[in-house]
């Protein structure tokens, strides 16, 4: 009895129902690369404290207290939509446009609307604090406008110890930018 599992000596057919694996669709929102290590860190131990909180809000509501049981089970709900904002944070392109996501805003850039994606050497925010190191830096030129902050550097905490991810992801953008900017 053949199992339906992807292995090394499966025959693949050419129809859709027997592709090898599902992929986005071409007007899908992605992102050219991987998230970074600290980045997953923190949304774990976020969540490892939302979990803390769900069990703390059990043990309350059991105790008989269920105002203070609703509060923590707000401030845990509150964890986990921090722990999933950290995880959607970052660079996301499609063929419709360029969208920065942060932690309390997104803003959207249609191709159209920039001139250039460029890669500069420049100081640049050590994960995001004030500190700052040489590094590099992307930057958007939009058409109209000032200038944007950069949106991806070297040293944030998706590319803090990955050079070579952070020159992939630069030249994925500006790929996508040459691309799809007319």
């Amino acid at each position: 009895m053949p199992l339906p599992f992807l292995a090394a000596d499966r025959d693949f057919g050419t129809t859709a129902s027997d592709a090898a694996l599902p992929h986005a669709g071409i007007d899908q929102w992605r992102r050219p690369y991987r998230l970074g290590p600290q980045r997953v860190a923190i949304s774990a131990l976020a969540l490892l404290l939302a979990a803390y909180l769900l069990i703390s809000a059990l043990i309350i509501a059991v105790a008989g207290t269920v105002g203070a049981a609703a509060a923590t089970l707000l401030l845990a709900g509150c964890v986990i939509a921090f722990a999933l904002r950290v995880l959607r944070m970052g660079i996301w392109v499609s063929p419709r446009g360029l969208r920065r996501v942060g932690l309390l805003s997104t803003k959207t850039l249609r191709w159209r609307e920039i001139e250039r994606v460029s890669t500069v050497q420049q100081p640049v925010r050590w994960l995001g604090l004030p500190r700052t190191v040489q590094g590099q830096a992307v930057h958007i030129e939009p058409r109209r406008g000032e200038p944007l902050a950069p949106l991806l550097t070297d040293h944030n905490a998706d590319f803090l110890t990955r050079a070579d991810a952070f020159a992939r992801a630069s030249d994925v953008l500006e790929a996508w930018a040459a691309e799809h900017r007319h």
